[in-house]
């Protein structure tokens, strides 16, 4: 019976703990860029992909982004993704 018991209590601890991480993961993608200014300016390196300005990025940072494009665009092409030009 003890064993029951403390094996429903892990389950609701765990029901719960996923509840927690869940409504915490949606608060932060509402607020996605207000949380990520504010880690910003307090010290850490929180880095948007969806809005990059290419224009005010220093050149070794433009540099790593040139690379990490040029890596992944071997390794599709090795992989065998059709590479489809959408220029006239």
């Amino acid at each position: 019976m003890n064993f029951l018991n403390q094996r429903t209590e892990l389950i609701k601890g765990v029901a719960i703990g996923v509840g927690v991480c869940v409504v915490g993961y949606v608060a932060y993608k509402k607020n996605e860029d207000a949380v990520n200014s504010f880690l910003n300016n307090h010290g850490f390196n929180i880095e948007s992909g969806n809005n990059t300005d290419f224009y005010s990025m220093s050149l070794e940072k433009l540099m790593e982004t040139k690379e990490t494009i040029e890596d992944i665009i071997a390794e599709k092409d090795l992989n065998g993704v059709t590479i489809v030009s959408t220029e006239a």
